[in-house]
């Protein structure tokens, strides 16, 4: 078979097994396991360096892998896959829901959605949207506690944060102001703190487009404060500094922004 004389004579140029061979199976070596991520990141890159030379369609190739909240992937971007897919049928998408960080690079990961105040400038970012953030809580815990007015009054209520987080950052006429947090709670997730807060649990800071739905319909109470606003959010797309930009990675930002401009978010 071509594939095996070939396998053969990889090994034979690296001076190294691949793989482990019997009459009914192949195993990767050790050093097989090591040189498997970059055969294939060698053949995604032959892919796409084929397609920008080839092809004249604007259609993307290979496999996309996109990072972003659970939230926001489940509102927006799962949403516009199937577009995206019908549109461009030799591209593949690997979506990686999660509220935690994670190291794009480590991680293999073409594309990252954070929502946040961006301050890596090792990283290539475009803006995609504002993402406003508020304050809310549920009509039971405002009942029970009522709401704050300061900065200094939300220290002595439940805030319900992500895990790890144990401030939060306003603006007020002098600056930056952070505000330690009370209460005995935290989530791995935005949902966790959701509901949380939906069963009066406390305080969320929390995207304004996550609790619209909520908000209208009463399940939850926004409200602001007397001394200070949240800092400002973005939606940014990020991806690691390199000189050429693959098709697919424009594909999908081209998509996520019509779709965050069709739901009101803007520059």
């Amino acid at each position: 078979m071509v594939a095996t004389r070939r396998l053969s004579s990889l090994e034979t140029d690296l001076g190294i097994r691949l793989l482990h061979r019997t009459t009914r199976s192949l195993a990767l070596t050790p050093e097989g396991e090591i040189f498997l991520p970059y055969a294939e990141a060698l053949l995604e890159t032959k892919r796409e360096a084929l397609t920008r030379l080839l092809s004249e369609t604007g259609t993307a190739v290979g496999l996309l892998r996109v990072s972003a909240s659970v939230a926001f992937g489940v509102k927006f971007i799962a949403p516009i896959i199937p577009k995206i897919l019908e549109n461009n049928p030799d591209m593949r998408i690997s979506l990686d829901l999660t509220d935690s960080v994670s190291d794009l690079v480590a991680t293999g990961t073409d594309l990252a959605i954070p929502i946040t105040r961006l301050r890596d400038s090792s990283l290539i970012a475009q803006k995609l949207a504002d993402s406003p953030r508020v304050l809310a809580a549920s009509p039971e815990y405002v009942a029970r506690h009522g709401l704050p007015a300061t900065t200094s009054d939300l220290v002595h209520h439940g805030c319900l944060p992500l895990s790890g987080i144990t401030h939060w950052t306003f603006l007020a006429s002098g600056g930056e102001r952070q505000v330690r947090l009370g209460g005995h709670f935290s989530s791995s997730s935005i949902q966790g703190c959701h509901a949380t807060c939906l069963a009066g649990g406390g305080i969320v800071l929390l995207s304004a487009w996550y609790l619209a739905e909520d908000i209208e319909a009463g399940r939850l109470i926004s409200f602001e404060l007397e001394d200070a606003t949240p800092e400002p959010y973005n939606i940014w797309a990020v991806y690691p500094t390199t000189r050429l930009v693959p098709q697919k990675v424009r594909v999908f930002i081209a998509h996520l922004r019509e779709a965050l401009t069709e739901a009101g978010l803007r520059v």
